[in-house]
């Protein structure tokens, strides 16, 4: 088992960290979650059938702990604004947490699409992170969200228009704060 474990933590590591970490765009937390998929890959691999490739089967066990991670999120914010009862929506928390180094790159441009998808469904933004990031396969893509591969371009697309729409709209806000 720890050669096969070592094996899968040397091809894949910096894949599944690179994932998770635009997943919840921070250096802390997505080591946590790859710590996190690590083990549950130890504790699960005697499981593991084979009906996909290892690498499908490692990124959809991100995956599933990226979206636990967002429903503990979820779920401990809605605890705190209970506890503090809060009032009207419109006084809800936000957090402004500035973007980690990695993603403050030079270019603005990734800065933009990166702040953008952050405003896709979770399925958008895994098939674009997936897709354009990780550079997979659409049919490697399908295996590891557990799509089918209609299903992963039909969101693709949708994915992409917003993204679009997002940024030009991003855009006429930049324009119109300038010109202020």
């Amino acid at each position: 088992m720890k050669s096969v474990f070592q094996e899968l933590y040397e091809n894949y590591h910096k894949d599944v960290f690179q994932f998770l970490f635009y997943m919840v765009k921070n250096r802390e937390q997505a080591e946590d979650l790859v710590q996190e998929v690590y083990i549950k890959v130890m504790n699960s691999y005697d499981r593991f059938k084979g009906d996909s490739s290892e690498k499908t089967w490692l990124f959809s066990i991100a995956r599933h702990v990226a979206i636990d991670h967002f429903r503990k999120q979820k779920r401990k914010r809605n605890r705190v604004l209970e506890f503090f009862d809060w009032g009207e929506k419109g006084h809800l928390i936000q957090d402004d947490q500035p973007e980690p180094e990695e993603v403050a790159l030079q270019n603005e441009e990734i800065q933009k699409i990166y702040r953008c998808l952050d405003h896709c469904s979770v399925d958008q933004k895994s098939v674009i992170i997936l897709r354009y990031i990780q550079s997979m396969s659409i049919q490697e893509t399908a295996d590891i969200l557990g799509m089918s591969v209609s299903k992963v371009k039909t969101t693709q697309h949708r994915g992409m228009k917003t993204l679009q729409k997002l940024m030009q709209e991003d855009q006429k806000e930049g324009i119109n704060s300038e010109a202020k």
